[in-house]
């Protein structure tokens, strides 16, 4: 991938309204970044808004700032871009790594957990992530308090990935700042925000699916009936991973959300060897080939009949979100022309994309007014 790709890559993910599932759908439209830029810009117009891709000189402003992090840039397609991540249609066309990117072509488990975890949670995390490393494997974990610290702390000496919901050179916790800086040293730190990004409450679950699509499966070794670390269960599982999880005393909320992964179908975990046992399994999933998301030509049908997709997918979509798959049944045309109709009012800020391949109309509050 050459300069002017990169500056385009980067530039395409940048730009409102475009997320990595509708960056792929525009990589298949139009083979490559820089045809795809160029066509941003019209079919926004389509959906019915103006929209300016990011600016060059902006992404050049990112890219001085990763170095000056010490980080480099992974493109999806691109060199040294984790395999198992490429694979799925949602990962980030641009990642940010300071470390070994080495250990992403190795086995790999990701720990979670509470943030408020017990002690016992915390000592066990630690020793199963020491023991895993012994093992071969190495532990993935999102570098929040509690379960993640512990699990990153265990893994140190074997080979440890961290992902981040902020920007590279950000540091969240702020107690956790010296534990970063060792995982930089030792491990690898991975961010899909741009460099400055404070995390806030909605990148966490964006996070979560990284943490899942780059390990072989998941271990939750405490978690409430509600939390983070059960999304990036659930993601692991969609995405033809293992999931697993300690029990715990049903007295103890901390151990609700384990106790009704194992109930659901979650491996039920006692130890090291149970994990090794469990990722040893014949696979049960097939995932998606890497080249797809490239390879899969997206081939609309004629202006007429995008506009008229366009038309009942607006008529059809409310505030609540609804499954790509229904809004194609509904629209009673061409799939790749529902999903170059669907393009054309993401762009344009008409409709979101959900968790789970939703959409969903944004509702303008003043016009309904």
């Amino acid at each position: 991938m050459n300069r002017d790709e990169q500056l385009a890559h980067l530039r395409l993910i940048r730009t409102p309204n475009i997320g990595p599932m509708t960056f792929s759908l525009l990589i298949q439209r139009y083979c490559n970044a820089v045809e795809a830029l160029r066509a941003v810009p019209d079919l926004a117009r389509r959906g019915g808004r103006d929209l300016k891709p990011a600016s060059k000189s902006a992404v050049e402003k990112e890219l001085a700032a990763v170095e000056a992090a010490g980080a480099t840039l992974l493109f999806k397609g691109g060199d040294g871009y984790p395999d198992r991540l490429a694979r799925f249609d949602d990962a980030p066309p641009v990642i940010s790594a300071r470390g070994s990117t080495s250990l992403m072509s190795s086995p790999s488990v990701a720990i979670v957990g509470a943030r408020n975890a017990s002690i016992n949670a915390v000592r066990l995390a630690q020793k199963l992530s020491e023991q895993l490393s012994e093992h071969g494997y190495v532990v993935v974990s999102g570098l929040a308090r509690g379960i993640d610290a512990a699990a990153h702390n265990g893994a140190l000496a074997g080979g440890t990935i961290a992902v981040i919901a902020g920007g590279i050179d950000t540091y969240y916790p702020p107690e956790n700042a010296d534990l970063q800086d060792a995982i930089i040293e030792a491990g690898l730190l991975l961010a899909e925000m741009p460099p400055g990004t404070q995390p806030t409450p909605r990148h966490f679950p964006i996070r979560n699916r990284i943490i899942a699509s780059l390990a072989q499966g998941v271990l939750v070794v405490e978690a409430a009936q509600r939390s983070g670390s059960l999304i990036t269960a659930r993601e692991a599982g969609e995405r033809g991973g293992e999931v697993m999880a300690i029990p715990g005393s049903p007295l103890d909320a901390r151990a609700q959300g384990c106790n009704h992964l194992i109930r659901e179908g979650a491996t039920l975990v006692r130890d090291a060897e149970d994990i090794v046992e469990c990722l040893s399994r014949p696979a049960t999933a097939t995932l998606p080939d890497p080249q797809d998301w490239r390879a899969a030509r997206l081939t609309p049908g004629t202006p007429a009949e995008i506009e008229k997709s366009r038309t009942r997918i607006l008529d059809a979509l409310g505030p609540e979100a609804t499954d790509i798959d229904d809004v194609v049944r509904w629209c009673v045309e061409p799939v790749a022309t529902v999903l170059a109709a669907i393009l054309e009012l993401e762009l344009a800020g008409q409709i979101s994309r959900h968790h789970g391949n939703r959409i969903c109309r944004i509702i303008d509050t003043d016009k309904a007014d």
